[in-house]
This record gives structure tokens, C-alpha cells and sequence, in this order.
């Protein structure tokens, strides 16, 4: 219905109005009525007219010893009822409002990342944001963040890049990488390696992390492949050589048979993990809960280094790497 066909009388009734006709139907009694709406029932009696009028027709059978509705006033009281119930559920979902995130955190994980981090946050995110739903979506981050500015997500996991205007990121935690080989290379079976005694030519690389393309051919920095890291294991396999493989991810692929890991020598190596989200989004104070419950994890997690509290603060990246931020293991 168009607002303009509402007359201008029936466009001052209230919501409290119609509850009020609701309740003499219901109870019977004028009197009864404006107790239970604690009102005078000579105040019930002219909302109750006011109504009536608005409508164009009576709505009850005055005089009897029970207030009865007209014919009219039966199928008017069944428009009544419809238009209270419709406003009580949108009071409804206008207090789902209350609930973490509006009730669902769509979050954007690359797939490098999800499989590993996701079983130790599945648990603990309920407890800290009752009623609220964790809707997952795995991909690559650029092809996240594209997603996050376009509000397909509210929030993406994804290692420092650029990002368009509007998007804020908050720096979480680093990820070191352990040294994937075939169980017949030369270097198998070490606990430490350097990247020094490797032959660059023989990685074969993941290209989420390698977004930006390599110099050259790119021959002489090995095989960039747009696979799973499951993937990635069964080619080393195949073929040899090695892979630089994201530390969540070692208990997993170590259990794949003709594979062996081995840490790497020497700091830096490895990636940065980032949280994204439009800054327009109304739930700043759950977005900053959940950034913390990420570092909590990260801190139980032997394997990831939590960033220095001085870096871990909200930042925006507008079309540009923040100042003193690089990526690592690129």
C-alpha cells in the first residue's frame, strides 16, 4: 500500500491506539481494559472513538453488559491484529540488533589459513559472542578484500596488501613458514634449515603469495602453483625440490606419506596475518572484541608470534602499504 492512499486521520492513530481496541476485544469491558492498560476508562472510551473514526466505521456493540465487536468491527479486529504483530516483529529484529555483529560474522579466510586457524576459533567464538553466527568463506585474499569492500564479508584474515579506501586492518600476528621436502631430499630429516642451502629454482611456491607476479621468467625463483597446500605437498612429492608451507599447517602435512618438514633457519621467515573491515560498519566494538579473542589465540598457539603491542593497533590502509609494514617470505 502507498503512503499517500493513508488518510491523514488514520495516519494519527497509534500503535498504542490499536493495542487499546485490542484489549477491549479482548477483555470485554471498557473497564477491565483500562486497568489492564492502565488507563482511565473514560480515556480508553475517546481512543477507542478515535480509532472508529479514523476508520469510518464503528468497531463495537455499545450497551450490553459485554462490549462486542460489529460485524465490520470482526474483520476490522483481524486487520488490528495483523498490524500489531507485524510491529512486534519488527521490534524483534530491530533488538537482534543487540547481538554480536547483528547476529552473523561473515568472515573472509585465505585457504592457506582456514583449514589450520579456523578449529581453534570455532569453539571459543559462541562463548564470546552468544547468539552470533560465524559464516566462513575461503578464497584468495585479494579476491577477499574485494569482496569485503563490495559487503559480501565483514571482515577478512589476509596478510598485509593494499586495500581499497574505506577498509581499516588491524596487524595480529606472524606465521612463521617450515621448509616442506620430499623424505629423499638431501636435506631431509635436519630439524633446521637455511634458505641459504636451498636452490631457489627447486620451490615450488604458492601463489597467493606471490599476487604481484616474480621478476623475470620467473624460472630462476621455481614454480609459482594456484593450489591447496595438500596440493602443493603432492608435487613436491612428484617432483622434488621443496615448499615454503605456513606453520599451522605442519601437523597436517606431515602425516602425508613421502613428505618431511624441517624449520627454517634465521628470523623473518614467514608471513604476517592481518584482520581487515570497512570502517562503516556499525559493530566497532565486536570487531575490536574479536580482534582480541584472534590475538588470545595466537598467544596459545606455540607456533605463532603475537605483533608487538605497539603495532597491533587499528590503521587504514588507503590504496597503499602502511609505513615500516612489508611482507615477509615474498
Amino acid at each position: 500500500m502507498q503512503h499517500s492512499m493513508i488518510s491523514l486521520t488514520l495516519a494519527a492513530v497509534s500503535l498504542r491506539d490499536l493495542a487499546l481496541v485490542q484489549a477491549v476485544h479482548r477483555h470485554g469491558s471498557f473497564n477491565s481494559a483500562a486497568r489492564a492498560m492502565h488507563i482511565s476508562p473514560s480515556g480508553l472510551s475517546h481512543q477507542v472513538q478515535k480509532v472508529e473514526q479514523a476508520l469510518g466505521t464503528p468497531l463495537f456493540e455499545r450497551g450490553g453488559r459485554k462490549i462486542v465487536p460489529t460485524a465490520g468491527g470482526k474483520r476490522l479486529l483481524l486487520q488490528i491484529d495483523a498490524v500489531l504483530g507485524a510491529a512486534e516483529l519488527l521490534q524483534q529484529t530491530a533488538r537482534s540488533g543487540a547481538v554480536a555483529f547483528g547476529g552473523e560474522l561473515r568472515l573472509g579466510v585465505p585457504a592457506s589459513l582456514g583449514p589450520y586457524l579456523l578449529p581453534h576459533l570455532i569453539g571459543p567464538f559462541p562463548q564470546h559472542f552468544p547468539g552470533a553466527r560465524l559464516s566462513l568463506s575461503e578464497g584468495k585474499p585479494r579476491g577477499l578484500l574485494r569482496r569485503l569492500h563490495e559487503g559480501e564479508l565483514d571482515a577478512v584474515l589476509a596478510p598485509p596488501m593494499q586495500a581499497a579506501s574505506g577498509i581499516a586492518v588491524r596487524p595480529l600476528f606472524f606465521e612463521p613458514w617450515d621448509l616442506m621436502l620430499r623424505a629423499d631430499h638431501a636435506l631431509a630429516g635436519r630439524r633446521h634449515v637455511a634458505l641459504e642451502q636451498l636452490d631457489a629454482g627447486d620451490a615450488t611456491l604458492m601463489a597467493e603469495n606471490h599476487a604481484d607476479g616474480m621478476p623475470g621468467d620467473g624460472a630462476e625463483h621455481g614454480h609459482v602453483q594456484d593450489v591447496s597446500l595438500e596440493s602443493l605437498a603432492a608435487l613436491v612429492v612428484l617432483r622434488g625440490g621443496y615448499a615454503l608451507v605456513p606453520a599451522l599447517a605442519r601437523e597436517r602435512l606431515a602425516s602425508i606419506p613421502d613428505i618431511t618438514l624441517a624449520k627454517l633457519k634465521g628470523p623473518g621467515q614467514g608471513r604476517e596475518i592481518d584482520l581487515y573491515w570497512r570502517e562503516a560498519m556499525p559493530w566497532r566494538e565486536d570487531i575490536a572484541a574479536f580482534g582480541h579473542l584472534l590475538l588470545t589465540l595466537a598467544g596459545q598457539l606455540p607456533v605463532l608470534r603475537k605483533l608487538a603491542p605497539a603495532k597491533a593497533v587499528e590503521k587504514k590502509t588507503v590504496g597503499k602499504k602502511s609505513a615500516g609494514r612489508k611482507s615477509v617470505g615474498k
